[in-house]
C-alpha cells in the first residue's frame, strides 16, 4: 500500500530551508493541488525576493522570477497575455507582499485580477537576517526590535485578509495554518479551491498560510510550531474572510 507519494508537480530535489521550516510543507499541497487539478501543463508560478527566491528549482511548472514585491504585477501581465490558458499564482512571504509589495497586493485584488496568491505569513523577514516584518507581532523580539515590537513606535501588524476582504474586486480571501494535521488538511483544500476558482474565472484568490520560522524566532521546530498555537493564531484568526461565490449563492 502506497502511503506516501511525491506530487509530480514537485521536483525531485533536497530543499534549501532550515530545518522545521514550513515552506516545504506549503509546497508540497502547492503541487497536489496543481496535480489534482490537472494544470501543470497551464501553470505558472512567480517567486519574488524572500527565502522562496529560489522556488524554481521545486516546481515542475515554469516559473518566473520577479523583482522584490512585484509578483501580482508580474502575475498579472502573465495572466493577461493569454487568459484562457495561463493559470498563475505567486508565492510571496510576508515581508515582500505587505510591506515592499502591498500596492501591488492591494491593487491587483481591487482590479480582480483572476490571479492565484499563495501568502506565507511567518512574521518576520526571514531570508535577511530575521529584522521585524509588517506582520510581526506586537511585543515580538527581532533582530530590529530587540525589546520587542513597541505599536507606540512602529505601529500594529498588518492584517492582509481582513485589510483585502473589504476590497469589492477581491473574489476569495482565506487565512489558514500549517502546524497540525488538521490546519494543514484545511490549508491543502484552500490552496485548491484558489487555483479552481482561477480555472472558473471568479477573479482575486489569496490564501495566507500562518507558516513558523525556527531559526529566526530562535526556537526549536517543535516549539515554533507551538507559538503558532498560542501567539499567532489568536492574533491572526482563521478561516474565510471573504467569498464571493460563495455569497451569491446564499443570496
Amino acid at each position: 500500500m502506497v502511503v506516501f507519494d511525491k506530487p509530480k508537480a514537485l521536483c525531485d530535489v533536497p530543499l534549501h530551508y532550515c530545518p522545521g521550516c514550513t515552506h516545504g510543507i506549503i509546497h508540497r499541497l502547492v503541487a497536489e493541488a496543481i496535480d489534482e487539478l490537472g494544470i501543470e501543463g497551464q501553470t505558472i508560478g512567480v517567486a519574488p525576493v524572500g527565502c522562496a527566491v529560489m522556488a524554481y528549482n521545486y516546481f515542475n511548472c515554469d516559473m518566473v522570477e520577479a523583482a522584490h514585491g512585484r509578483a501580482p504585477a508580474v502575475a498579472t501581465g502573465l495572466k493577461r497575455s493569454d487568459p484562457d490558458q495561463h493559470i498563475v499564482f505567486t508565492y510571496q512571504g510576508d515581508g515582500d507582499l505587505a510591506s515592499i509589495g502591498m500596492a501591488e497586493t492591494v491593487h491587483a485584488a481591487a482590479r480582480n485580477e483572476n490571479i492565484t496568491v499563495i501568502f506565507v505569513n511567518n512574521a518576520i523577514y526571514g531570508m535577511t537576517g530575521g529584522q521585524m516584518a509588517p506582520t510581526s507581532l506586537p511585543g515580538q523580539v527581532t533582530q530590529t526590535s530587540p525589546y520587542g515590537r513597541d505599536t507606540n513606535h512602529c505601529g500594529f501588524p498588518v492584517k492582509i485578509c481582513e485589510l483585502l476582504s473589504q476590497l469589492d474586486g477581491a473574489g476569495y480571501i482565506e487565512r489558514v495554518a500549517v502546524n497540525n494535521v488538521k490546519n494543514v488538511r484545511n490549508a491543502k483544500k484552500a490552496i485548491k479551491k484558489a487555483f479552481e476558482n482561477q480555472i472558473n474565472k471568479k477573479g482575486f484568490s489569496l490564501v495566507e498560510v500562518i507558516s513558523s520560522c525556527p531559526t529566526n524566532w530562535g526556537m526549536t521546530p517543535e516549539a515554533a510550531l507551538n507559538w503558532i498555537e498560542e501567539k499567532m493564531i489568536p492574533y491572526y484568526p482563521l478561516g474565510v474572510y471573504k467569498d464571493r461565490d460563495a455569497q451569491s449563492k446564499a443570496e
